[in-house]
């Protein structure tokens, strides 16, 4: 924790942590003015007077009216943001290298790198781990649930984005509430509600604490550490799980399956039950005098001989077991577990394992919800043209070639799977095929062979690069405790874990692009010019001033609170990250005029930024469980204003010991 700011012989306070050099400090276009000390007597501002003046409501109104855009949402936000930007270089507000300063902001390039590191976790696997264990501890209690799903949601989400967080549990939390008879309604805002505390553990949780941040360094102040952020945010989630185990009983319990569930996209378990696979595919042990011990699969011709299709193989390596695929080379071992699908009656099973000395091994729950991370299944359409028509499944060799197996054919809505291996394909016949997840992606790559029509749910939450898990962990731990430690610089650390994260393969490039939230970046780059413009033109001081009217003499506690009313009004017409780029420079401000730190009035407006609580459009966070949850508007307003309520008197009773003033 930083120490607070200790008076000099000459009266003068000097901001907590704030390191006064022996030369001058570093003059910053948006504070000329040495910042390295506060007076508690006048603001010193470099800016025009406190008065309204006609460039400085120019401003206002082109601020007002990225406000009405941003509440009716068109256009989109990053368009506005860039159009205000290209407006106030037209009007001669700000300079060009003023209007693109955020483009070299080293807060966007960060939030930028932590996209692809989260991106990383989720490909690898580890946020839906994470998930997994969740449904495995829970049990069938309702209040065990909700202590774990914020628990997890939150410390996932303090490195990652917490909306890509609450996307990845929505489905997690629907399907555990289910089995236990649980009102989704009980559980979605608990998750969101998670999911916006997350941003408040550390400096990488939300883009407005970076924000906030690099508004204490432009002002020539050391900024936040990584962990500066926990104490106050493990108290705000504490207080949120206990405040949301009394608050459950004021939501609506919701649906047993939330509106519009008939149109959702189908599962993997109801793709089989349409080809009646959920009977047929087993799990069995290669025993170790097994005569399929030392030959490939090429060789021993299990479809032909038994109607046994090997569709994967689970085999024990030396950290773990691993689902290797199939191919016509691939030598079975002892000890190896072959999941089998039969395609004959249940007699050729029985001599199958008769003759082959394998051992029936159990599902944990099917194959269907077991492999789902590594293996998928998907519906395709032999179209007009396609080369594999007139050939039959076997002549195509499909597991040898691309890595799938046919599972089931339908042909004029009649299923023909116990002759599908000899059957020569038809234009029109649709293919129920099995794989692995990359597998499947590339058919969409074969359109004039095949035509992808059902893909289920669990695409979605497949980990193509699930093996590299332990190194997507590792970069991960690297990344923090560099940041932590301080021994570079945190955009540089952050950009070491992203080609960390590239050279252990957990995420490949066109991933890493595609990670990026380019909306939101670009509407910090578009935002912060009007930081500065309000600056130049004695915006800041007009707020300021108007602010410490309202609170008159009152202690910097009371301000601290004010602030923290403003900024989170603000935060329910526009976005928290563009909250933040608007109010830190005010927050910072007022503190000089106070002539207390400026710390703890930096961090409540980090956190009041991500106190988006009241409304469902405060955040997508809250957007994402309104439908899930069965919400109104109204639900979030009565659970959500008096929770923000309480954040606020956390801030005011806790970060000035944090940070003192």
């Amino acid at each position: 924790m930083r120490g607070g700011g200790g008076p000099r012989a000459d009266g003068v306070r000097l901001p907590a942590r704030g390191k006064i050099p022996a030369r001058a400090p570093p003059v910053h276009r948006r504070y000329p003015l040495p910042y390295s000390a506060f007076s508690s007597t006048r603001f010193l501002s470099p800016g025009p007077s406190a008065a309204m003046n006609l460039e400085m409501l120019w401003v206002f109104t082109l601020l007002a009216a990225c406000v009405v855009a941003f509440i009716a949402n068109r256009p989109r936000m990053d368009v506005v943001a860039l159009t205000a930007l290209v407006a106030l270089v037209l009007a001669g507000t700000l300079e060009v290298d003023e209007a693109l300063a955020g483009f070299s902001e080293p807060s966007v390039i960060l939030i930028a790198a932590f996209f692809v590191i989260g991106e990383g976790l989720v490909r690898t696997g580890v946020a839906h781990r994470v998930g997994d264990w969740l449904v495995s501890t829970t049990r069938s209690s309702e209040t065990r649930l909700l202590v774990l799903l914020m628990l997890a949601v939150a410390g996932l989400g303090s490195v990652m984005s917490s909306t890509g967080v609450v996307a990845i549990f929505v489905p997690v939390a629907l399907s555990v509430a289910a089995r236990i008879g649980a009102g989704p309604g009980r559980l979605m805002m608990p998750l969101s509600f998670a999911g916006l505390i997350s941003g408040m553990l550390t400096l990488v949780g939300t883009p407005p604490n970076l924000v906030v941040n690099s508004e204490l360094q432009r002002a020539g102040l050391e900024g936040f550490a990584f962990f500066d952020f926990t104490p106050a945010g493990l108290i705000v989630l504490a207080l949120g799980i206990a405040y949301m185990l009394f608050a459950r009983r004021w939501l609506p319990a919701g649906p047993e399956a939330p509106p519009g569930a008939g149109q959702r996209r189908r599962h993997l378990r109801e793709l089989a039950e349409d080809y009646h696979l959920v009977s047929r595919v087993r799990r069995m042990l290669v025993s170790t005098d097994s005569p399929m011990i030392g030959h490939t699969l090429g060789e021993l011709q299990l479809r032909a001989r038994y109607g046994a299709n090997v569709i994967a193989i689970e085999r024990l390596r030396q950290f773990g077991q691993v689902t290797l695929t199939t191919s016509a080379n691939r030598e079975i071992l002892a000890g190896d577990i072959l999941i089998v699908d039969f395609v004959r009656p249940e007699l050729d099973i029985d001599r199958f394992r008769a003759e082959m000395r394998l051992q029936e091994r159990a599902f944990k729950r099917d194959y269907f919800t077991d492999m789902s991370r590594e293996l998928g299944l998907a519906e395709v359409i032999i179209p007009p043209g396609s080369t594999l028509i007139g050939h039959s499944i076997l002549e195509l060799r499909m597991r040898s070639l691309r890595g799938i197996n046919v599972m089931g054919l339908r042909r004029n809505g009649r299923s023909l799977d116990e002759t599908l291996l000899h059957r020569k394909l038809k234009m029109g016949d649709t293919l129920l095929i099995a794989g692995t997840w990359k597998a499947i992606r590339l058919l969409h790559t074969q359109p004039q062979n095949f035509l992808v029509l059902t893909l289920p749910a669990e695409m979605d939450e497949a980990a193509p690069a699930a093996k590299r898990a332990p190194f997507a962990l590792l970069t991960l731990a690297l990344t923090v405790g560099l940041m932590v430690s301080g021994a570079v610089p945190n955009v540089i650390a952050a950009l070491l874990g992203c080609l960390l994260m590239g050279a252990f393969r957990c995420i490949d490039l066109n991933s890493a692009y595609r990670s990026l939230h380019w909306q939101s970046l670009i509407l910090i780059v578009g935002m912060l010019p009007f930081a500065i413009a309000l600056q130049k033109t004695g915006g800041i001081d007009f707020i300021v001033a108007a602010l410490l009217g309202l609170t008159g003499e009152a202690s910097p506690r009371t301000v601290m609170a004010a602030l923290f009313v403003l900024t989170a009004i603000v935060g329910l017409f526009i976005s928290n990250t563009a909250t933040a780029v608007l109010m830190a420079p005010i927050g910072v401000a007022l503190a000089q005029q106070l002539g207390v730190s400026p710390y703890p009035f930096a961090m409540t407006v980090a956190l009041a930024a991500s106190a988006a609580f009241m409304t469902p459009v405060s955040s997508p966070v809250n957007t994402l469980v309104l439908g899930p949850g069965h919400y109104r508007f109204t639900d979030f307003v009565r659970v959500g204003v008096p929770f923000t309520v309480l954040v606020l008197l956390v801030c005011v009773a806790v970060l000035p010991l944090l940070f003192p003033l």
